[in-house]
C-alpha cells in the first residue's frame, strides 16, 4: 500500500491541520479526497477492515465512507491548512475548524472528522 501514497505524491496534493493529527491526500484521477487521522476513528467503523481503519473518503458526488487502508494520508510536510481557511479542488471543498475538519462534495455529502468523533452526512 506505500505505492498508493508515491501514486498520490505525484500525482496529486495533500494538506495536514495545524494540530498534524488530520491530513489529507487528493487524488484528481480518479477524483476523491482521503483525510486520516493520527489518533484513530473514534468510535471505530462498524464492518471488517483486514488493514487499519485509517480515516473517511469523499468523492466529487456521493456518500462519504470510512477507509481502510495499509498506508497514510498524514505527511509530515505536506502544507498546513491554518484553521478558519477553505480547501477545494475537484467538486470538494473541506473546511479546517479548530473543532476538526469538514468535508463536503457537490452532492451536498460530506464528513466532519475530529479526535472525539466522526460523522458521515
Amino acid at each position: 500500500m506505500i505505492a498508493a501514497v508515491v501514486v498520490l505524491a505525484a500525482a496529486g496534493s495533500f494538506f495536514q491541520l495545524p494540530s498534524k493529527n488530520i491530513g489529507c491526500a487528493y487524488d484528481a484521477n480518479p477524483t476523491f479526497l482521503r483525510c486520516d487521522i493520527r489518533s484513530g476513528l473514534s468510535p471505530r467503523p462498524r464492518g471488517k477492515c483486514e488493514l487499519d481503519w485509517t480515516g473517511l473518503e469523499i468523492k466529487p458526488t456521493g456518500r462519504a465512507n470510512p477507509s481502510c487502508a495499509g498506508d497514510t494520508a498524514l505527511l509530515p510536510n505536506a502544507p498546513v491548512l491554518a484553521y478558519g481557511k477553505t480547501w477545494s479542488r475537484g467538486g470538494i471543498t473541506c473546511r479546517s475548524r479548530i473543532t476538526g475538519l469538514r468535508c463536503t462534495n457537490r452532492s451536498g455529502h460530506g464528513f466532519t472528522l475530529a479526535r472525539e468523533r466522526w460523522r458521515i452526512f
